[in-house]
Protein backbone atom coordinates (compact mmCIF):
# COMPACT_ATOMS: atom_id res chain seq x y z
CA UNK A 1 0.00 0.00 0.00
CA UNK A 2 1.30 3.38 -0.77
CA UNK A 3 1.76 6.09 1.97
CA UNK A 4 -0.41 9.02 1.33
CA UNK A 5 0.52 12.71 2.13
CA UNK A 6 -1.63 15.11 2.87
CA UNK A 7 -1.32 18.86 1.84
CA UNK A 8 -3.22 21.15 4.32
CA UNK A 9 -3.92 24.85 2.91
CA UNK A 10 -5.56 27.54 4.73
CA UNK A 11 -7.30 30.05 2.36
CA UNK A 12 -8.92 33.48 3.04
CA UNK A 13 -9.72 35.49 -0.29
CA UNK A 14 -7.56 33.54 -2.43
CA UNK A 15 -9.59 33.37 -5.74
CA UNK A 16 -6.24 34.22 -7.11
CA UNK A 17 -4.31 31.47 -6.04
CA UNK A 18 -6.25 28.50 -5.52
CA UNK A 19 -6.35 27.07 -8.81
CA UNK A 20 -2.88 27.59 -9.64
CA UNK A 21 -1.63 26.15 -6.83
CA UNK A 22 -4.04 23.50 -6.59
CA UNK A 23 -2.68 22.29 -10.22
CA UNK A 24 0.71 22.90 -8.94
CA UNK A 25 0.97 20.40 -6.14
CA UNK A 26 -0.49 18.06 -8.74
CA UNK A 27 2.19 18.17 -10.61
CA UNK A 28 4.51 18.17 -8.25
CA UNK A 29 2.97 15.13 -6.46
CA UNK A 30 2.47 13.19 -10.11
CA UNK A 31 6.10 13.97 -11.43
CA UNK A 32 8.43 14.12 -8.49
CA UNK A 33 6.36 11.60 -5.69
CA UNK A 34 4.66 9.03 -8.44
CA UNK A 35 4.88 6.38 -5.68
CA UNK A 36 2.92 7.97 -3.25
CA UNK A 37 -0.92 8.58 -2.58
CA UNK A 38 -1.93 12.25 -1.68
CA UNK A 39 -4.65 14.75 -1.22
CA UNK A 40 -5.07 18.34 -1.13
CA UNK A 41 -7.41 19.59 1.52
CA UNK A 42 -8.00 23.50 1.69
CA UNK A 43 -9.83 24.57 4.90
CA UNK A 44 -11.45 28.07 3.72
CA UNK A 45 -12.10 30.68 6.56
CA UNK A 46 -15.02 32.15 5.35
CA UNK A 47 -13.45 33.89 2.16
CA UNK A 48 -15.89 37.24 1.03
CA UNK A 49 -14.81 36.43 -2.69
CA UNK A 50 -14.77 33.92 -5.19
CA UNK A 51 -12.47 31.27 -3.44
CA UNK A 52 -14.90 29.21 -2.39
CA UNK A 53 -16.75 28.70 -5.89
CA UNK A 54 -13.14 27.56 -7.46
CA UNK A 55 -12.77 24.94 -4.29
CA UNK A 56 -16.14 23.51 -5.68
CA UNK A 57 -15.06 23.44 -9.16
CA UNK A 58 -11.67 21.69 -8.52
CA UNK A 59 -13.31 19.11 -5.84
CA UNK A 60 -15.61 18.48 -8.66
CA UNK A 61 -12.29 17.72 -11.36
CA UNK A 62 -10.31 16.18 -8.88
CA UNK A 63 -11.96 13.37 -5.79
CA UNK A 64 -8.92 13.78 -4.37
CA UNK A 65 -8.93 17.56 -3.94
CA UNK A 66 -11.03 18.21 -0.34
CA UNK A 67 -12.47 21.38 1.46
CA UNK A 68 -14.17 22.90 4.32
CA UNK A 69 -15.46 26.04 4.69
CA UNK A 70 -16.08 27.02 7.95
CA UNK A 71 -18.82 28.92 9.07
CA UNK A 72 -16.91 31.84 10.26
CA UNK A 73 -13.21 33.53 9.85
CA UNK A 74 -12.00 31.83 13.07
CA UNK A 75 -8.50 33.32 12.67
CA UNK A 76 -4.99 32.28 11.50
CA UNK A 77 -3.97 30.57 14.36
CA UNK A 78 -7.45 28.04 14.41
CA UNK A 79 -8.14 27.35 11.21
CA UNK A 80 -4.89 25.77 9.98
CA UNK A 81 -4.27 23.48 13.27
CA UNK A 82 -8.22 22.54 12.90
CA UNK A 83 -7.13 21.71 8.85
CA UNK A 84 -4.26 19.71 10.39
CA UNK A 85 -6.42 17.74 12.51
CA UNK A 86 -8.95 16.31 9.35
CA UNK A 87 -5.56 14.86 7.59
CA UNK A 88 -5.02 11.37 8.26
CA UNK A 89 -2.15 11.31 5.72
CA UNK A 90 0.80 8.95 6.75
CA UNK A 91 2.59 12.76 6.94
CA UNK A 92 0.64 16.14 6.46
CA UNK A 93 2.07 19.26 4.52
CA UNK A 94 1.58 21.86 5.84
CA UNK A 95 1.68 25.14 3.30
CA UNK A 96 0.30 28.63 2.89
CA UNK A 97 -1.92 29.27 -0.39
CA UNK A 98 0.11 32.63 -1.77
CA UNK A 99 3.37 30.92 -3.07
CA UNK A 100 5.41 31.78 -0.68
CA UNK A 101 5.89 28.30 0.54
CA UNK A 102 7.23 26.64 -2.55
CA UNK A 103 5.73 23.81 -3.80
CA UNK A 104 8.89 22.47 -4.76
CA UNK A 105 9.91 22.15 -1.36
CA UNK A 106 7.33 19.09 -1.12
CA UNK A 107 9.69 16.45 -2.79
CA UNK A 108 12.74 17.91 -0.08
CA UNK A 109 10.38 17.54 2.51
CA UNK A 110 9.42 14.02 1.76
CA UNK A 111 12.68 13.16 1.28
CA UNK A 112 14.12 14.37 4.88
CA UNK A 113 11.11 12.19 6.01
CA UNK A 114 12.00 8.81 4.37
CA UNK A 115 15.45 9.26 6.09
CA UNK A 116 13.52 8.84 9.77
CA UNK A 117 12.91 12.83 10.82
CA UNK A 118 9.26 13.07 11.92
CA UNK A 119 9.43 16.92 11.63
CA UNK A 120 10.40 18.37 8.48
CA UNK A 121 10.29 22.25 8.63
CA UNK A 122 11.34 25.21 6.42
CA UNK A 123 13.01 27.81 8.23
CA UNK A 124 13.51 30.97 5.75
CA UNK A 125 17.21 32.28 5.09
CA UNK A 126 16.21 35.68 2.75
CA UNK A 127 13.01 36.66 1.62
CA UNK A 128 12.11 39.36 -1.32
CA UNK A 129 9.18 40.74 0.92
CA UNK A 130 9.78 44.07 2.06
CA UNK A 131 13.06 44.16 3.96
CA UNK A 132 11.01 46.05 6.65
CA UNK A 133 8.98 43.33 7.24
CA UNK A 134 11.81 40.88 7.20
CA UNK A 135 13.11 42.81 9.85
CA UNK A 136 10.95 42.99 12.55
CA UNK A 137 9.76 39.56 11.73
CA UNK A 138 13.16 38.37 12.63
CA UNK A 139 13.37 40.66 15.81
CA UNK A 140 9.91 39.45 17.13
CA UNK A 141 11.41 35.55 16.59
CA UNK A 142 14.51 37.07 18.45
CA UNK A 143 12.26 38.23 20.84
CA UNK A 144 10.32 35.50 21.94
CA UNK A 145 13.47 33.37 21.83
CA UNK A 146 14.91 34.95 24.57
CA UNK A 147 11.51 35.70 26.62
CA UNK A 148 10.02 32.23 26.57
CA UNK A 149 10.89 29.12 28.40
CA UNK A 150 11.44 26.85 24.80
CA UNK A 151 13.80 26.49 21.97
CA UNK A 152 11.76 29.01 19.18
CA UNK A 153 12.12 28.37 15.97
CA UNK A 154 13.52 31.51 14.39
CA UNK A 155 12.11 32.59 10.52
CA UNK A 156 9.41 30.04 10.60
CA UNK A 157 6.30 30.52 9.66
CA UNK A 158 4.58 26.68 10.16
CA UNK A 159 5.58 25.46 6.65
CA UNK A 160 6.52 21.59 6.57
CA UNK A 161 5.57 18.58 6.96
CA UNK A 162 4.32 16.39 9.73
CA UNK A 163 4.54 12.78 10.79
CA UNK A 164 1.10 11.03 11.45
CA UNK A 165 2.49 10.52 14.87
CA UNK A 166 3.17 14.41 15.89
CA UNK A 167 -0.29 14.90 14.12
CA UNK A 168 -1.46 12.28 16.59
CA UNK A 169 -0.23 14.67 19.32
CA UNK A 170 -1.87 17.76 17.66
CA UNK A 171 -5.03 15.73 17.74
CA UNK A 172 -5.47 15.10 21.03
CA UNK A 173 -4.68 18.70 22.20
CA UNK A 174 -7.72 20.37 23.34
CA UNK A 175 -6.48 24.35 23.12
CA UNK A 176 -8.97 26.19 21.73
CA UNK A 177 -5.58 28.92 20.86
CA UNK A 178 -3.20 26.77 19.31
CA UNK A 179 0.10 28.32 18.46
CA UNK A 180 1.72 25.79 16.31
CA UNK A 181 4.97 27.03 16.36
CA UNK A 182 5.48 26.88 19.96
CA UNK A 183 3.62 23.28 19.88
CA UNK A 184 6.36 22.22 17.40
CA UNK A 185 9.34 23.89 19.80
CA UNK A 186 7.39 22.08 23.07
CA UNK A 187 5.57 18.72 22.22
CA UNK A 188 7.25 17.84 18.65
CA UNK A 189 9.63 15.45 18.22
CA UNK A 190 13.20 16.44 16.90
CA UNK A 191 13.16 18.27 13.71
CA UNK A 192 15.02 19.23 10.60
CA UNK A 193 15.52 22.57 9.60
CA UNK A 194 15.40 23.06 5.86
CA UNK A 195 16.58 26.72 4.58
CA UNK A 196 14.76 28.35 1.68
CA UNK A 197 14.47 31.76 0.09
CA UNK A 198 10.82 32.85 0.75
CA UNK A 199 9.46 34.74 -2.98
CA UNK A 200 6.89 36.94 -2.96
CA UNK A 201 3.24 36.39 -3.18
CA UNK A 202 2.28 35.41 -6.16
CA UNK A 203 -1.19 37.56 -6.62
CA UNK A 204 -3.58 39.36 -3.77
CA UNK A 205 -2.94 41.31 -0.76
CA UNK A 206 -1.48 40.13 2.53
CA UNK A 207 -4.99 39.38 4.59
CA UNK A 208 -2.14 40.27 7.78
CA UNK A 209 -2.45 44.09 9.29
CA UNK A 210 -1.31 45.04 12.21
CA UNK A 211 -3.97 43.82 14.22
CA UNK A 212 -3.98 39.71 13.32
CA UNK A 213 -0.31 40.11 13.63
CA UNK A 214 0.11 41.27 17.17
CA UNK A 215 -3.14 39.09 18.13
CA UNK A 216 -0.82 36.04 17.03
CA UNK A 217 2.27 37.56 18.31
CA UNK A 218 0.50 38.13 21.87
CA UNK A 219 -0.89 34.28 22.23
CA UNK A 220 2.84 33.16 21.65
CA UNK A 221 3.80 35.37 24.53
CA UNK A 222 0.71 34.79 26.83
CA UNK A 223 1.14 30.56 26.07
CA UNK A 224 4.49 30.18 26.91
CA UNK A 225 6.30 33.10 28.86
CA UNK A 226 6.12 34.39 32.22
CA UNK A 227 9.26 36.72 31.98
CA UNK A 228 6.70 39.70 30.72
CA UNK A 229 4.82 40.04 34.55
CA UNK A 230 7.48 39.02 35.96
CA UNK A 231 8.94 41.79 34.70
CA UNK A 232 5.98 44.16 36.44
CA UNK A 233 7.74 42.81 39.66
CA UNK A 234 11.05 43.97 38.75
CA UNK A 235 10.09 47.34 37.61
CA UNK A 236 7.78 47.87 40.57
CA UNK A 237 10.66 47.39 42.78
CA UNK A 238 13.79 48.68 41.09
CA UNK A 239 10.98 52.06 40.39
CA UNK A 240 10.19 52.35 44.11
CA UNK A 241 13.99 52.01 45.29
CA UNK A 242 14.79 54.72 42.45
CA UNK A 243 11.99 57.12 43.85
CA UNK A 244 12.63 56.85 47.67
CA UNK A 245 16.27 58.04 46.52
CA UNK A 246 15.01 60.95 44.31
CA UNK A 247 12.92 61.93 47.59
CA UNK A 248 15.93 61.92 50.15
CA UNK A 249 18.42 63.66 47.50
CA UNK A 250 15.54 66.33 46.95
CA UNK A 251 14.85 66.46 51.28
CA UNK A 252 18.68 66.91 51.76
CA UNK A 253 19.05 69.45 48.95
CA UNK A 254 16.22 71.09 50.46
CA UNK A 255 17.70 71.08 53.84
CA UNK A 256 20.72 72.60 52.94
CA UNK A 257 19.95 75.05 50.17
CA UNK A 258 16.53 76.21 51.53
CA UNK A 259 16.17 79.40 50.15
CA UNK A 260 17.54 78.71 46.62
CA UNK A 261 17.16 75.31 45.90
CA UNK A 262 13.64 75.14 44.00
CA UNK A 263 11.66 71.34 43.75
CA UNK A 264 9.22 73.17 40.97
CA UNK A 265 6.60 71.11 39.82
CA UNK A 266 8.05 69.35 37.11
CA UNK A 267 9.80 66.40 38.30
CA UNK A 268 6.40 65.46 40.13
CA UNK A 269 4.59 65.68 36.67
CA UNK A 270 7.00 63.86 34.86
CA UNK A 271 7.03 60.85 37.39
CA UNK A 272 3.52 60.99 37.73
CA UNK A 273 3.35 60.46 33.96
CA UNK A 274 5.87 57.89 33.72
CA UNK A 275 4.25 55.81 35.96
CA UNK A 276 0.92 56.39 34.89
CA UNK A 277 2.40 55.13 31.31
CA UNK A 278 4.00 52.49 32.83
CA UNK A 279 1.24 50.75 34.96
CA UNK A 280 -1.08 50.77 31.67
CA UNK A 281 1.32 48.82 30.06
CA UNK A 282 1.80 46.02 32.36
CA UNK A 283 -1.82 46.31 33.32
CA UNK A 284 -2.24 46.00 29.50
CA UNK A 285 -0.34 42.97 29.25
CA UNK A 286 -2.40 41.30 32.38
CA UNK A 287 -5.29 41.67 30.48
CA UNK A 288 -3.92 39.74 27.21
CA UNK A 289 -3.11 37.00 30.22
CA UNK A 290 -6.64 37.40 31.32
CA UNK A 291 -7.79 36.96 27.89
CA UNK A 292 -6.00 34.35 27.29
CA UNK A 293 -7.09 32.52 30.19
CA UNK A 294 -10.50 33.07 29.46
CA UNK A 295 -10.55 31.79 26.02
CA UNK A 296 -9.11 28.49 27.15
CA UNK A 297 -11.36 28.25 30.02
CA UNK A 298 -14.56 28.42 27.85
CA UNK A 299 -13.06 25.48 25.35
CA UNK A 300 -14.62 26.22 22.40
CA UNK A 301 -14.07 24.41 19.41
CA UNK A 302 -11.31 25.95 17.01
CA UNK A 303 -13.72 25.98 14.74
CA UNK A 304 -17.40 25.50 13.31
CA UNK A 305 -17.77 23.78 9.68
CA UNK A 306 -20.38 24.78 7.01
CA UNK A 307 -19.67 22.60 4.87
CA UNK A 308 -17.52 19.66 3.63
CA UNK A 309 -16.63 18.11 0.33
CA UNK A 310 -14.93 14.97 -1.14
CA UNK A 311 -14.82 13.21 2.27
CA UNK A 312 -17.13 10.80 0.95
CA UNK A 313 -14.69 8.25 1.79
CA UNK A 314 -14.43 9.06 5.42
CA UNK A 315 -18.66 8.83 5.90
CA UNK A 316 -18.66 4.98 3.80
CA UNK A 317 -15.51 4.34 6.49
CA UNK A 318 -17.29 5.68 9.69
CA UNK A 319 -20.90 3.47 8.54
CA UNK A 320 -18.77 0.13 7.97
CA UNK A 321 -16.92 0.36 11.59
CA UNK A 322 -20.76 0.63 12.67
CA UNK A 323 -21.92 -2.18 11.08
CA UNK A 324 -18.09 -3.98 12.18
CA UNK A 325 -19.06 -2.55 15.82
CA UNK A 326 -22.63 -4.22 15.61
CA UNK A 327 -21.34 -7.79 14.21
CA UNK A 328 -18.27 -7.79 16.85
CA UNK A 329 -20.89 -7.38 19.56
CA UNK A 330 -22.59 -10.13 18.15
CA UNK A 331 -19.39 -12.26 18.10
CA UNK A 332 -18.01 -11.30 21.03
CA UNK A 333 -16.48 -13.93 22.64
CA UNK A 334 -16.36 -14.85 26.56
CA UNK A 335 -13.84 -16.66 28.81
CA UNK A 336 -15.16 -19.56 31.53
CA UNK A 337 -15.81 -16.59 34.04
CA UNK A 338 -18.22 -14.92 31.53
CA UNK A 339 -16.11 -12.13 30.70
CA UNK A 340 -15.36 -10.53 27.44
CA UNK A 341 -12.16 -11.33 26.04
CA UNK A 342 -12.40 -9.32 22.99
CA UNK A 343 -10.80 -6.03 25.10
CA UNK A 344 -9.97 -4.29 22.01
CA UNK A 345 -13.51 -3.19 20.94
CA UNK A 346 -13.10 0.75 19.84
CA UNK A 347 -15.51 3.14 22.15
CA UNK A 348 -18.21 3.92 20.02
CA UNK A 349 -18.32 7.70 20.26
CA UNK A 350 -14.84 7.64 18.83
CA UNK A 351 -15.75 4.91 15.76
CA UNK A 352 -15.79 8.52 13.85
CA UNK A 353 -12.38 8.80 13.77
CA UNK A 354 -11.23 5.25 13.10
CA UNK A 355 -8.64 5.18 9.79
CA UNK A 356 -8.70 3.06 7.15
CA UNK A 357 -5.74 1.28 8.49
CA UNK A 358 -7.87 0.30 11.95
CA UNK A 359 -11.10 -0.48 10.22
CA UNK A 360 -8.89 -3.20 8.60
CA UNK A 361 -7.38 -4.58 11.43
CA UNK A 362 -10.72 -4.69 13.33
CA UNK A 363 -12.26 -6.74 10.21
CA UNK A 364 -9.29 -9.12 10.42
CA UNK A 365 -10.24 -9.63 14.62
CA UNK A 366 -14.22 -9.85 13.58
CA UNK A 367 -12.85 -12.88 10.70
CA UNK A 368 -10.73 -14.72 13.68
CA UNK A 369 -13.85 -14.61 16.12
CA UNK A 370 -16.00 -15.85 13.29
CA UNK A 371 -13.62 -18.87 12.49
CA UNK A 372 -13.24 -19.70 15.68
CA UNK A 373 -17.28 -19.59 16.29
CA UNK A 374 -17.51 -21.63 12.67
CA UNK A 375 -14.81 -24.29 14.20
CA UNK A 376 -16.47 -24.24 17.53
CA UNK A 377 -19.39 -25.24 16.05
CA UNK A 378 -18.52 -27.81 13.86
CA UNK A 379 -16.50 -29.69 16.49
CA UNK A 380 -19.92 -29.80 18.85
CA UNK A 381 -21.80 -31.48 15.78
CA UNK A 382 -19.54 -34.13 15.35
CA UNK A 383 -18.75 -35.21 18.59
CA UNK A 384 -20.97 -37.25 20.87
CA UNK A 385 -22.52 -36.36 24.40
CA UNK A 386 -20.53 -37.90 27.08
CA UNK A 387 -22.93 -39.74 29.91
CA UNK A 388 -23.53 -36.65 31.77
CA UNK A 389 -25.29 -35.19 28.36
CA UNK A 390 -22.34 -32.71 27.87
CA UNK A 391 -19.97 -32.31 24.60
CA UNK A 392 -16.34 -32.98 25.16
CA UNK A 393 -15.57 -29.44 23.91
CA UNK A 394 -17.86 -27.90 26.11
CA UNK A 395 -15.55 -28.18 29.49
CA UNK A 396 -13.70 -25.00 27.74
CA UNK A 397 -15.12 -21.77 26.47
CA UNK A 398 -15.65 -22.30 22.28
CA UNK A 399 -13.82 -18.60 21.53
CA UNK A 400 -11.09 -19.45 23.66
CA UNK A 401 -8.77 -20.14 20.74
CA UNK A 402 -9.73 -16.74 19.81
CA UNK A 403 -8.09 -14.90 22.54
CA UNK A 404 -4.60 -14.44 21.09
Amino acid sequence: MKKKISVVIPTYNEEANVVPLAKAIVEVMERDLSNYDYEILFIDNHSRDNTQALLRGLCGENKRIKAIFNARNFGQARSPVYGMKQAYGDCVVRMCADFQDPVEMIPVFVREWEKGHKIVIGVKNASQEKKRMYWLRGVYYKMIRKITDIDHIEQFTGFGLYDKKFVDVVRDLHDSMPYLRGIIAELGFDYKAVPYTQPKRRAGKSKNNFYSLYDYAMIGITSYSKVVMRLATFAGFMIGGLSFLAGLVYLVLKLMYWDRFSAGVAPMVIGVFFLGALQLFFIGFLGEYVLSINTRVLDRPLVVEEERLNFEEDKEIEEDVQKLLEDMKAARAYDRQGRAVSGVLPKEEEAGKITPETLAALGMLLKQYTEAAKSAAETASVEEPDKTGKAPGEKEDAFSGARG
